[in-house]
Parts: C-alpha cells; structure tokens; sequence
C-alpha cells in the first residue's frame, strides 16, 4: 500500500534544500521550500555585503569572497546522479569556467542547472523568510513566514514535518581577543569580505588557518604592507615568513589588543596593526525553532541528533540536511536527503529512541577519543565522513559512494598538502578524472 504523502516545509534554496526537495518528491511528498534570497543558491549565491556591522550575520548575503574558488575538484563536488561536469564549448565565452577547481560562478550555475533540470524552483517560495516553527498538539508544525520587503501580515500554515536546510554559514563566530573593544583599528568578519582592494598599504591580522583564512591572506597580501596569520595551533613563538611572500608571515595566536592600536601575540611580539579580520568560521543558528524542536546549540554542537539529522524526541517530523563539515558537501547532502524522504515515507525504519540515544553516545566518544572539544561534533574529517555516506547509502538502498570519488579526495588532500599555492591546476590524478569521466557517462 503506498503511503499518504506529507506536506513538508524546506528552511531553505541552496544545495541542501534543492536536493532535499527533490527527494522528498520523489518519494511522493509535497515540498514547499521556503528561501529568503530572490534566486537558488545559498551560501554559493554571491552578492555585496548589505548591512554595517562587519561583524555580523545578514540575511541578504552570503559568505562569498570575488575571488573564491572550490578546493575540490569539481567531478567530486557534484551530485550522485547529476555530474558537476565543464561547461560546453557552446556556452557564451563569458560564462564558461572549464577550470577543474572552478570559480563560485560555475558552482552557482551547476545548481540552477540542477534546479532546471529537476522542476524545482516551482516549489519555492523566493524571498520569503521562516520567521518561526512551532509545534503543534497534533504532531504537526506551524511554520510562520514572512515576505521580505512588504509589510504584510505574518503567514502561518501547518505542515507535517519540516526539514531544515538552512546552512551554517551566516552566523560569525569572532574570536575573543582581550582588549578588543577598545582597540582603535578596524574589525571585521570572512563573512563580509569580498575583494582586497580596502587593504592596500594597510597592516591586517587575519585570525584562522581555515581555508577561507588561507585564500584571504594571500589575497590581500597582493595589495596591502604586511599581512600576519593568527593561528592558534601554531607553537607560542612562531613568527615565520610565509613561502613566496616578503609581507606575510604566520604567528601563534593573539594574546591581547591595546589601545594605542598595537596587537600582542602570546610570544610577546607587538605591530601596530590597521585590521583585523576574523577567519574564525561560523555559528550553527536556528532562530526560527523553539524549545519544542527538543534540540540545544551549545559551542556548535546541535544536541541530540541521531546521525545529525533526527531530533530523537520529534523524529522523523523534524530533520537537519547539511550540518556535518569536513566534507564533501553535495553527495553528502544527497543521501542524508534521500533517507529523510524515506523515513519520512515509513519505507525506511528508525531505531527506538533509546537506541538512537546511544548512537549519540558512541558520537560523543568518539569525539573524545580524539581529543576534539565539544565543537567538533559535526567535524566529520578523515574516513568518517565516507563511513557515514555508505552507512545511508545502505539505508536507502543505494550504492556506496564511488571509490573513484573516495580517491580522488584523497588525493587532492595530499596535493593541496605538497602544493598549497597552486594544488588547484597541478594535480596528478588523471586515471581517477577517467574513471569519473565513464562513471558519468552512465548518467548522461
């Protein structure tokens, strides 16, 4: 007997809603995906910061800085069954970006592409934000929402089960730096930078050896007198200059700011400093979700998940796609997406919420194992993540992930770790992009 189908609420347009929202079609539901911005995209949606606190969150841009680009190889980014492939000779010149690490224009089109391809931007509500979720006596869900830029009433309607796909990168997470409030220089957030050129012939200290820390200091190190690294993993009396530049260099973390403008770091050294600027990630942020979503965020842990997707006391009827970091985002968004569809649908079965408390358990020590601070919950680095993938894979019934994929994140961990300048167009992976290049055609 085929099961009803669940009116579902979406949090959100980018990968994980698009993707979520065509499972759970497919599995027979009826999504509506609610999206604050005007176009799909999410985080990949780029646009000029809107709002004037450099330090905070705004719900009209992303975290996109000009010159960014994937530090993946595209064949490994793109979805299971919808290949992330180099644009056609036949597109217009200005818009092809054939580069294996493309430009975050190239992502944003594959995800039209993917929108288009699967009817999907029928189902979602553009500019139209969740403002709350409230859960019912019935089980069901209250969503509130609101069209930006009008003054209307708040609109409320009721849906089975809401699925959250609101991303995690909107809510900066500064570092605290003693001082700091007083210090007389310019602070501001990865989340509002978008090209150097405000840099030139300034001093900058850029907290943070993520990724994002790592292109920005080389991008502004291109225009501005000194740029000096912050990173808190590094020994106390660090102070290196950076391969290839005569105005970078790496230190351990700050120790204090002061007013006279000066930046101590913990080995003792001080340099007057124009910016700091906070590579420092971001804050797993829900708003719109009351006590009654039976979860809590405390230092970046979304607590209890099982799986980090299901709230154990309100599962199925409320699921996050997307928080896991250290990942490859799209395949992993996919297949978390397609055993909520099926949950959702009862074809695919949950453990007794006392099983799935112990799961949880085991996820905490397993962070402890490693030595990793409560932070860390969702940081899916190494193996792991690959183990989970297969464990949904299994789930829903789908085959593991390719081993070609596996390989090639693999290997591009290495080369970016031999060739941290220039990993994204000198790489030595060729029999992997062939294996890729037939696994596609398969699909095409």
């Amino acid at each position: 007997m085929p099961s009803p189908s669940l009116r579902l609420a979406v949090v959100g347009a980018g990968a994980a809603g698009l993707v979520a929202a065509r499972e759970l079609r497919r599995e027979g539901h009826a999504p509506v995906v609610f999206e604050r911005a005007a176009a799909v995209g999410g985080t990949w949606l780029y646009a000029s910061p809107s709002h004037a606190d450099p330090l905070g969150a705004a719900a009209t841009h992303s975290s996109l800085y000009a010159s960014l680009r994937t530090n993946l190889p595209r064949e490994v980014m793109g979805f299971l069954d919808f290949p992330f492939t180099a644009p056609k000779l036949s597109s217009p010149a200005a818009a092809i970006d054939a580069r294996r690490f493309p430009g975050h224009r190239e992502v944003l089109r594959y995800l039209e592409d993917f929108a288009r391809r699967f009817d999907l931007c029928d189902l979602v509500r553009f500019e139209t934000e969740v403002v709350g979720v409230r859960r019912e006596a019935s089980g069901r869900w209250a969503v509130t929402s609101k069209k930006l830029g009008e003054k209307g009433e708040l609109d409320e309607e009721i849906y089975d089960a809401v699925v959250v796909c609101n991303g995690h990168y909107t809510e900066p997470r500064v570092a605290s730096i003693p001082g700091a409030d007083t210090w007389p220089g310019k602070q501001l957030h990865s989340h509002s930078y978008r090209v150097p050129e405000p840099f030139v012939d300034q001093v900058v200290i850029v907290i943070g050896a993520s990724a994002s820390a790592v292109d920005i200091s080389r991008d502004i190190a291109s225009v501005a007198k000194e740029v000096h690294i912050a990173d808190r993993s590094a020994p106390a009396s660090t102070c290196e200059l950076q391969p290839g530049y005569n105005n970078m260099w790496l230190h351990s973390m700050t120790d204090r700011a002061q007013e006279d403008g000066c930046v101590v770091f913990r080995d003792g050294s001080t340099i007057k400093v124009d910016v700091i600027m906070h590579c420092t990630g971001y804050l797993y942020d829900f708003p719109f979700l009351g006590d009654d979503s039976t979860i809590t965020v405390e230092d970046n842990c979304v607590d209890p998940l099982y799986k980090h997707v299901f709230p154990i006391e309100v599962a199925p009827d409320l699921s996050f796609i997307g928080l896991p970091w250290k990942i490859i985002p799209f395949p992993l968004f996919e297949l978390q997406s397609k055993w909520v569809a099926g949950v959702l649908s009862g074809r695919i079965n949950l453990p007794s919420k006392s099983e799935m408390m112990e799961d949880v358990k085991a996820i905490y020590l397993r962070r402890e194992a490693h030595g990793w601070p409560k932070r860390y919950t969702h940081n899916f680095s190494g193996d792991y993540q690959f183990e989970y993938d297969d464990w949904l894979a299994e789930q829903c019934g789908h085959p593991p992930i390719e081993e070609w994929r596996k390989m090639m994140y693999a290997a591009n961990a290495r080369n970016k770790a031999a060739r941290p300048e220039n990993y994204r167009d000198e790489w030595d992976d060729d029999h992997l992009v062939a294996q890729a290049n037939e696994d596609f055609r398969k699909h095409l």
